[in-house]
C-alpha cells in the first residue's frame, strides 16, 4: 500500500451528491481549506451507515474548523441519492448533508491505494491540508469501522501544530499542553505525566 502522507494529494473530478443534488466537483475546488476525504465499501451496507451518520454527528465540528467532509465509494451518484433517500430506520442515510462522490469503476479510490481486489474501497480516511497535501491516512479492512472522533483529533492537532510550532505527543487532545522540538520539552512533558 502506499503511503500518501506528505504527498500531494491525488487529484481528481467527480460526480458528487449533496443533500440530493448532484454536482460534479474537483478536488482542487477546494484548495485552501482542509479537506476529510474517507472512502467506504458501498451503499447500501451495514457498517458504511453508521460511520457516514457518524461523520454527519460532528459535520458542525468540522466545519468550524474549516474543513469539508467528503465521503467516497464505488457506487453511481443515482445510488448515492437512492440511499439519501432512504430513512435510519431501514438502514438509510437520509439526513447526511457532506458530499457523496461517485467512483464507479473505483478509478479514484484506486489513485488512493485503498481499492481492494474485489473492485471496491476500504475504509480509507485523508486528512488534506489547505495546501493539497495529506498529512494524515488510516485505512481498515471492511468490517472495522473507524473513529470519527479520531479523525477530528487529528484535524485539530494538524492546526496546533501549524498555528504554534509545537509538536502533538501521544494522545493530545484540545487544550492539553504539546511539546516543542527540544529534549527538554519532551523531558518536562515526560516527568509531568509519570508524576
Amino acid at each position: 500500500m502506499s503511503v500518501l502522507v506528505g504527498k500531494k494529494a491525488p487529484l481528481f473530478e467527480a460526480m458528487t451528491v449533496f443533500a440530493g443534488e448532484f454536482k460534479k466537483i474537483r478536488l482542487e475546488d477546494y484548495r485552501g481549506q482542509y479537506v476529510i476525504l474517507f472512502f467506504y465499501p458501498l451503499d447500501f451496507t451495514f457498517v458504511c451507515p453508521t460511520e457516514l451518520h457518524a461523520f454527519q454527528e460532528k459535520l458542525d465540528a468540522f466545519t468550524r474548523l474549516g474543513a469539508t467532509v467528503l465521503a467516497c465509494s464505488v457506487d453511481s451518484h443515482f445510488t448515492h441519492k437512492a440511499w439519501l433517500e432512504t430513512p435510519k430506520i431501514k438502514g438509510g442515510i437520509e439526513g447526511i448533508k457532506y458530499g457523496l462522490i461517485s467512483d464507479i469503476g473505483g478509478k479514484i479510490a484506486k489513485e488512493y491505494d485503498v481499492l481492494n481486489e474485489d473492485g471496491i474501497a476500504y475504509r480509507g480516511l485523508f486528512l488534506i491540508d489547505k495546501e493539497g497535501t495529506v498529512r494524515h491516512q488510516v485505512v481498515n479492512d471492511l468490517s472495522l469501522g473507524r473513529s470519527v472522533i479520531e479523525a477530528l483529533r487529528m484535524l485539530e492537532a494538524l492546526q496546533h501544530c501549524e498555528q504554534n510550532g509545537e509538536v502533538c505527543p501521544a494522545d493530545w487532545n484540545k487544550n492539553q499542553e504539546a511539546i516543542t522540538t527540544t529534549q527538554d520539552s519532551v523531558g518536562r512533558y515526560l516527568s509531568k505525566k509519570s508524576a
